[in-house]
């Protein structure tokens, strides 16, 4: 088994594996193939055995699916097992129709993902959102009514402001902060990851190769088919330039013997002691790379060359985390 680094969530919450398997892409995406069932579970089952605990999911990926998925996957391994699922989105037919926060809908939502999972307790329960349709004393209130309950240990929040988190904070202990960051992706360093460090609430760090910008396989334009295609940033002559800053990063992964996305995730990685790259896999063969990765270490040269290359405002366009 690996010896994977800890994290802990929260001042006074648990400590979880510092690399966190998003399981999102075991589903089907925006009305997509679903991947193959078994090549994902073995994942998830091969993930812990290597010391990755921290599963995150969500009630509505897959509409319920990925959360039976990781149900049948931890079964007689609860214990290995750190859950995180995020509620709030409602979808149909793989498209958003907005978000639900009412409290007596966050009590339903509840009680059909520990269904679906087969567990009684959810490890980390979050909005996925904030909408402002709800006020948060009522959001977070709820969920704090059902760690009362025993239903969930700790609450998480996702993709909100820094004044949201605070708020958020100050109605009840918040153990993690899920957000998107990465070289291409760093919004949240001039207010929301302070915020997040001065109240010691982790962050749960998802996209960290920027939707596949950062892996060094992305060649411009894009197909016609491909989703991407309706985000500035991977668009006409933005798309050109961002992957130009991208070359720089190839080459310093090739002088360090790694590949692109392992320099992405490190990065991520080096960015603080409280911050966990989620990395979705759905197969097998993607763990060993994404596990070395959490060992690779820059120069503080290396780091000023990245940081220098992808500072803010050098990439061009937006995606779904510019909102």
């Amino acid at each position: 088994m690996k010896n994977i680094a800890k994290i802990q969530l929260g001042q006074n919450g648990p400590f979880v594996s510092r690399l966190g398997l998003g399981c999102m892409r075991m589903s089907s995406i925006w009305g997509g193939p679903t991947p193959d069932e078994k090549e994902s579970m073995a994942t998830i089952r091969e993930a812990l055995d290597n010391g990755i605990n921290f599963l995150n999911t969500g009630d509505f990926y897959g509409a319920g699916h990925n959360e039976m998925l990781i149900g049948k996957a931890i079964k007689g391994r609860r214990d290995d097992a750190f859950i995180s699922v995020k509620f709030g989105a409602i979808f149909h037919k793989g498209k958003p129709l907005g978000m639900d926060l009412r409290p007596i809908a966050i009590k339903n939502f509840i009680n059909y993902s520990l269904t679906r999972l087969s567990i009684e307790t959810i490890d980390l329960y979050q909005p996925s959102r904030m909408d402002h349709s709800v006020p948060a004393e009522d959001i977070i209130g709820t969920v704090a009514d059902l760690i009362r309950e025993g239903k969930v240990r700790y609450i998480g929040v996702s993709e909100i402001t820094a004044d949201q988190l605070r708020k958020a904070n100050s109605i009840h202990p918040i153990s993690a902060l899920e957000i998107g960051y990465s070289l291409a992706d760093r919004q949240i360093e001039s207010e929301l990851l302070p915020a997040a460090m001065e109240s010691g609430i982790a962050i749960v760090a998802f996209s960290n190769t920027a939707e596949g910008l950062l892996t060094g396989d992305m060649k411009a334009p894009l197909t016609g088919n491909d989703y991407r295609n309706h985000f500035t940033r991977f668009q006409g002559e933005n798309l050109v330039n961002n992957l130009e800053k991208v070359e720089v990063m190839k080459q310093m992964a090739s002088n360090k013997g790694c590949t692109p996305a392992q320099t992405a995730i490190a990065w991520v990685k080096e960015q603080g002691d409280r911050i966990m790259p989620l990395v979705s896999m759905s197969r097998r063969s993607r763990l060993p790379e994404n596990i070395a990765a959490m060992d690779i270490v820059f120069t503080p040269q290396e780091m000023n060359i990245l940081n220098t290359t992808f500072a803010e405002g050098h990439i061009l366009g937006g995606t779904y985390l510019q909102r």
